[in-house]
């Protein structure tokens, strides 16, 4: 666990930015299971096969290839991302369409694409444009061109090359371009070099990043703000929240990207007082309005399981947009206010803003932990019929998990039979889990089949197959199946559960005796059984995954993870305040039945977050409504 404290005596600098002034660049961080940050051109036209160390891309046609002419630059154009170019974009478009005969949008693509000149600043000066509109394989290509009429490249020439590189998924292209700069002595240049650590980010290798980082003599706000998001969008979110400090340490005041890309990091690794921390920086520096940084206080507080602080910022906010929106809707859902999620939809539809891909994921899965089975089909119809966006894997994944819950397993099975889409193994594993609740063995061995196929690592199929075999006393097959996942070399990820208490995570696996208080917890969670016991509670053994005795069982269910952590919650946190536990994996229901008559018998709220969604405990319910 990363803590540190904002001091006091840090000077926080306002600058004269609003979210009215031209963004040059947007951060859109993980609302859901789909990625928002990607805005990504994926174009067959150019591969890291295609690039020699000279940078020369082939232009030989071949079928699933396509020539970099014209046509494919339009096509890109209007494939290219709907967020609208700033005025100062604009005007030089409009300044190099100007100079030549306008016929249509053809005619000012071909304008923009296109060097004035055939000198190097010409060159520059269109690569730049490109790489600002998102013609990215175009900036590539003219940057091919001026190579071949022999004009060396410099300073202004590589940093939107670097860009379009790492945008275009192209590590080779990347590399290269690195190893020319190196070679022409431009590394020294301090944009060219954040340029470097922001393409190394954008291709998902934080280590080189933070290589280029830690050798560059001179850093800029831009330098940290490349490494901060690289990490985050990484998933490296301690790792990102310690560059945020180490920023705040050195005197850097952070921009809005940086606040937005560290809240980002708060609720990947559910830091929720580092996160209000970051709140109230945000406030000091004048960030709050910006929509970027809005967005990701809503999503920050929401992953953390403070809906009314999510509640608070977005009401709060100016203007909003689809992320925005769809922040709302899947914090709801994951927080078991599935009907909630669905008036924020209503109201979105009726503010005339537009659902997206991700939004419909955020709906359906809030139907599905709901049990809205007729709003799901609604939904799930309207995507298509309504707004035109073909339901990818993810929303027939929310599909399968929503009739399957409802027990509709035949309807699930008819669904993706019928599906258009190629079903990847997250769709598969829905239908698995959906198995495993309705003790349907043979299907569930059908879906683990798939899931083999499409990945044979992945051990969920194998877990989840245990597990319903356990539940149904089928110990040879428990043992056929762990055999299995041995003999090809698949480890099943270690449950865990945390709880954090004055700035400091306690980690906890089952039958931990690793904690300095372990004698204290295992006293608490004695008396914790005995007090539910007291009030009804008796042990569902199902859950117990070992062929032991009635004693064995209970006895291992009562040292779950999530029951060590919530027995050291009562001993540490105060009782004014919720207790906090965040499990990896999906929390058995055996300890969701305990938990919740253990925030009944100690007038404690107790917000469980496990791999699945959170569960707000008290007064004996759950916010689930035991439908998880």
């Amino acid at each position: 666990m990363i803590t540190f404290v904002f001091g006091q005596s840090h000077q926080s600098r306002c600058t004269a930015r609003t979210p009215t002034a031209p963004m040059r660049r947007r951060l859109n961080f993980d609302v859901s299971c789909a990625d928002y940050c990607d805005i990504t051109l994926r174009c067959t036209s150019v591969t890291p096969e295609s690039w020699s160390f000279e940078l020369q891309a082939s232009s030989q046609g071949s079928p699933g290839s396509q020539e970099l002419n014209i046509e494919n630059v339009l096509q890109l154009g209007r494939a290219r991302s709907t967020e609208s170019p700033s005025p100062h974009l604009t005007e030089s478009f409009t300044r190099s369409a100007a100079t030549i005969p306008f016929h249509g949008r053809r005619g000012w693509v071909r304008a923009m694409a296109s060097p004035a000149g055939t000198g190097l600043v010409a060159y520059n000066a269109a690569i730049s444009r490109c790489a600002r509109a998102g013609l990215y394989p175009r900036a590539l290509a003219l940057f091919r061109e001026m190579r071949g009429r022999g004009l060396r490249a410099d300073e202004y020439t590589l940093p939107p090359l670097l860009n379009s590189a790492a945008l275009l998924r192209l590590p080779h292209a990347s590399g290269a371009l690195h190893a020319l700069l190196l070679r022409a002595g431009l590394a020294a240049h301090l944009h060219v070099a954040n340029a470097l650590v922001d393409a190394y980010a954008k291709l998902h290798r934080p280590d080189a990043a933070r290589a280029m980082f830690d050798g560059m003599p001179r850093r800029d706000v831009v330098t940290w703000t490349s490494l901060l998001t690289g990490l985050a969008r990484a998933g490296a979110h301690d790792a990102a929240v310690r560059v945020y400090a180490d920023m705040v340490a050195a005197g850097v005041d952070p921009d809005e990207f940086a606040v937005a890309a560290v809240l980002s990091s708060c609720a990947g690794s559910t830091m929720l007082e580092l996160g209000r921390s970051v709140h109230a920086a945000a406030v000091r520096l004048g960030f709050d309005p910006f929509l970027s940084v809005g967005n990701s206080l809503v999503s920050m507080y929401a992953k953390t399981g403070s809906l009314r602080d999510a509640r608070t910022v977005f009401d709060a906010m100016r203007a909003r947009c689809p992320i925005t929106w769809t922040a709302l809707i899947v914090g709801y859902a994951q927080n078991g206010r599935g009907k909630q999620s669905l008036e924020v939809y209503t109201d979105m539809v009726r503010s005339g803003c537009r659902p997206d891909y991700v939004t419909f994921i955020g709906l359906l899965f809030a139907c599905s932990h709901a049990g809205l089975v007729d709003a799901g089909r609604a939904h799930f119809r309207s995507m298509e019929a309504d707004y035109g966006i073909a339901p990818g894997p993810d929303h027939y994944a929310c599909m399968v998990d929503l009739l399957g819950r409802a027990g509709r397993l035949e309807e699930a099975m008819d669904l993706l039979s019928r599906s258009r889409t190629e079903l990847d193994a997250t769709v598969w594993k829905a239908l698995l889990a959906a198995c495993r609740v309705h003790r349907n063995a043979e299907l569930a061995e059908r879906a683990a089949e798939m899931v083999w196929r499409l990945d044979p690592t992945d051990a969920v199929p194998y877990v989840m197959l245990s597990n319903l075999y356990s539940r149904a006393r089928r110990w040879g097959d428990v043992a056929r199946v762990r055999a299995l996942m041995r003999s090809r070399g698949v480890a099943k990820e270690p449950g865990c559960s945390w709880v954090g208490v004055n700035g400091v995570t306690h980690l906890f696996h089952v039958e931990d005796r690793g904690h300095p208080r372990t004698a204290e917890i295992y006293r608490k969670v004695e008396e914790m059984t005995a007090r539910i016991r007291a009030e009804g509670y008796v042990p569902d053994t199902d859950w117990a995954l070992q062929d032991e005795g009635p004693e064995g069982k209970e006895r291992g269910l009562s040292y779950h993870s999530e029951r060590l952590a919530v027995a050291f919650g009562l001993l540490a946190v105060p009782a004014a305040a919720a207790i906090r536990v965040f499990k990896n994996l999906r929390v058995c229901g055996d300890c969701h039945a305990a938990i919740k008559m253990v925030a009944k018998v100690y007038g404690r709220e107790i917000i469980l977050r496990d791999a699945n969604c959170f569960h707000h405990m008290k007064d004996g319910v759950c916010s689930c409504g035991d439908y998880w």
